[in-house]
């Protein structure tokens, strides 16, 4: 019987690191990190069949991917363009229409994708598309942001009213009425 194992695959100067970054990353698509811990594996010695049991592959696909890393490096790992109808969605609109603050008569302080989505006239997974095409989270603020309520100067006062004068036998609590854990 011939063994028909594959010689163990040459790692490029300075892969093998890149490539366990990509196989512990959290922030990568997981089919990257698929094939880079397929081309890790493919470098110790492991035989293609075991390789494809171990990432979920078939053994054919397991020999593209391979191939693609012998003849292109790590460039060879990453998706190419899928064939089909281009994009008819015009994103730069969805996103323009995100920065922009939503009507006081929805009662909210930003954009969800479904109220976004009828806005514009298209699936809220379209909105939510190209949130994650273009890194938006409208949902979560990372910087300081002013009130635009009018009576905010009026509210304002009278809480800090009751922090510094407080009534006689009275217990001051603060509530977020938001119900978000936000301070951390």
């Amino acid at each position: 019987m011939v063994n028909r194992t594959a010689a163990p695959l040459l790692l490029r100067t300075g892969d093998k690191v890149k490539l366990e970054q990509w196989v512990r990353s959290t922030s990568i698509p997981a089919g990257l990190a698929s094939r880079a811990r397929l081309v890790l594996l493919a470098a110790e010695g492991v035989a293609n069949q075991n390789i494809a049991v171990q990432v979920g592959m078939s053994r054919p696909t397991v020999n593209r991917w391979r191939a693609r890393y012998a003849r292109s490096g790590m460039a060879g790992l990453a998706d190419l363009k899928r064939p089909g109808r281009p994009r008819t969605v015009d994103q730069s609109k969805i996103i323009t229409e995100t920065l922009t603050p939503p009507p006081r008569s929805l009662g909210v302080t930003h954009w969800s994708s479904r109220l976004l989505a009828a806005r514009v006239g298209v699936d809220h997974s379209t909105v939510a598309d190209a949130w994650r095409d273009y890194g938006v989270k409208p949902w979560k603020a990372e910087t300081f942001k002013f009130s635009t309520d009018p009576e905010l100067v009026a509210k304002v006062t009278d809480v800090i009213g009751l922090y510094l004068a407080p009534p006689d036998n009275a217990i001051v609590l603060c509530v977020d009425e938001l119900g978000r854990d936000e301070a951390r």
